[in-house]
């Protein structure tokens, strides 16, 4: 029996220095990788819309919808389309559930506060500082993939999908530079055929976005 698609909701456009970022990257990549077929919805980035908040709290993305069901958080997600497949093995479900708690609890708040003091504060001296608290947290992941291909056991996981999309920005931007375990780590993942895949077409929306936002301002795409 083949399986509806789920739908995954994400901005009508970003600004291209967002564009391959966006977090509804992580709900395509693990969909890809569970074999389940999805399609795409958009709500406005500006204004934010009721329907967008009834969805979402927050007002942000991704959301996936599934029948009757609504689910916000990057992470909740992976692990609802991760459910019963390769990504979430059974005898290993509690390990991978708490490194993919890591990526965004013990690694991505350091990565995001580098990212928010120098891209969007334009703050050098504090993007120094989070720099200075990022490598060392960095180091220590590097330390926990020394000799392993993954995060747990000898297969790709959510885990290791949360992880490299944490990292994924930071290494674009140098981060990973003193760090090739994770350089390779990240390279590595992204060479699936599942994460090309999600990423080609998560560009293709924002082509497609632009393209339509240009036409709406009467400027040749």
């Amino acid at each position: 029996m083949t399986r509806a698609p789920v739908t995954i909701v994400t901005y009508d456009w970003v600004p291209p220095f967002a564009q391959g970022y966006v977090r509804e990257i992580r709900a395509r990549w693990a969909a890809e990788e569970a074999g389940i077929p999805y399609r795409i919805e958009t709500v406005p980035v500006s204004p934010k819309s009721a329907a967008h908040r009834e969805m979402q709290p927050f007002e942000q993305v991704p959301v996936l919808k599934d029948g009757d069901l609504t689910l916000f958080e990057s992470g909740a997600i992976a692990l609802y389309l991760a459910e019963g497949t390769a990504l979430l093995p059974e005898s290993r479900r509690a390990e991978v559930t708490q490194w993919l708690i890591a990526a965004l609890n013990s690694v991505e708040p350091q990565v995001m506060a580098w990212v928010t003091a120098g891209l969007f504060d334009k703050d050098e001296a504090a993007a120094e500082r989070a720099m200075k608290r990022l490598q060392p947290r960095l180091a220590q992941l590097a330390a926990a993939l020394e000799g392993r291909d993954w995060l747990v056991g000898d297969t790709f996981s959510v885990a290791d999908l949360m992880m490299v999309e944490v990292l994924r920005g930071a290494g674009d931007d140098g981060a990973l530079d003193d760090h090739p375990v994770l350089k390779a780590y990240v390279a590595r993942a992204t060479a699936r055929p599942g994460f090309k895949k999600a990423m080609a077409d998560h560009m293709a929306h924002w082509t497609d976005a632009d393209r339509a936002k240009a036409e709406k301002q009467g400027a040749p795409a």
